[in-house]
């Protein structure tokens, strides 16, 4: 059974409830540090899939790991790999397919809206009945929709929040939140330096007095993307060794 890479840009910004779905599925799954300097895998094949988490940088950063990185999306995604981002991930795939990543017209911080695109690509992502939810952002970028790809959630703020290419789905919002993480997030919510009048951001108290109710809408949301997301693993790379 291959493992999953799952790539990390930042110390505070690692797998979290994605962990927990793997491993609840027994699932394996491989981190790299990025941010501690781990090297890129060479062999794409040696993975079942790779998934790219969230970061403090911009992708359009000249950083010596990004265009490595974003080479290797490309492999990937033209050898049928699934790929999956969260908000810079979702940034990085983007770009990596000939997107945009550009300054949103306002950060987003705390929890936000998001709308499911009336599509069926949307509901085979979400099922039938989700129409929105109270999603988790912490970003001032956006990134326009690759070539190709297709939205399946936006937003009032920022219009892209989701987008699907083949088996690959490359996300704004941040559905792998735990709360440590959030907690450690909001602790440096001042090195943002967020404008807490809009109507978009929200301070570290208002964060952490809708987590509870919050996150649990974000975790069953969460655990249907991941799960739609494995399906379309190669089923030869998850099967058990004989």
């Amino acid at each position: 059974m291959k493992p999953v890479a799952v790539f990390r840009f930042s110390a505070t910004e690692g797998p979290g409830h994605f962990a927990t779905f793997m491993d609840s599925r027994k699932l394996p799954w491989q981190l790299f540090k990025l941010d501690q300097g781990d090297a890129l895998p060479q062999d794409l094949n040696a993975y079942a899939g790779f998934v790219f988490m969230g970061g403090p940088m911009s992708v359009n950063d000249d950083l010596p790991w990004i265009p490595p990185l974003l080479d290797l999306i490309r492999n990937a995604i033209a050898a049928d790999k699934a790929c999956l981002g969260h908000c810079l991930g979702g940034q990085l795939i983007s770009k990596a397919l000939g997107g945009v990543v550009s300054k949103n017209p306002v950060k987003e911080i705390g929890w936000n809206p998001v709308r499911v695109e009336d599509s069926s690509l949307a509901r085979d992502w979400l099922g039938n009945d989700l129409q929105s939810w109270i999603t988790f952002q912490w970003h001032g970028e956006t990134f326009s929709i690759p070539p190709g790809a297709t939205r399946i959630l936006s937003g009032e703020t920022c219009a892209n929040q989701a987008y699907v290419i083949g088996n690959s789905l490359g996300m704004q919002c941040h559905v792998e939140m735990t709360p440590a993480m959030i907690e450690s997030w909001c602790r440096d919510w001042a090195k943002e330096a967020p404008d807490a009048s809009l109507s978009s951001v929200q301070t570290p108290a208002e964060i952490t007095a809708a987590m509870d109710e919050n996150l649990q809408t974000l975790n069953l949301v969460a655990d249907l993307l991941y799960s739609r997301w494995i399906r379309g693993l190669d089923p030869d790379d998850i099967a058990p060794s004989a």
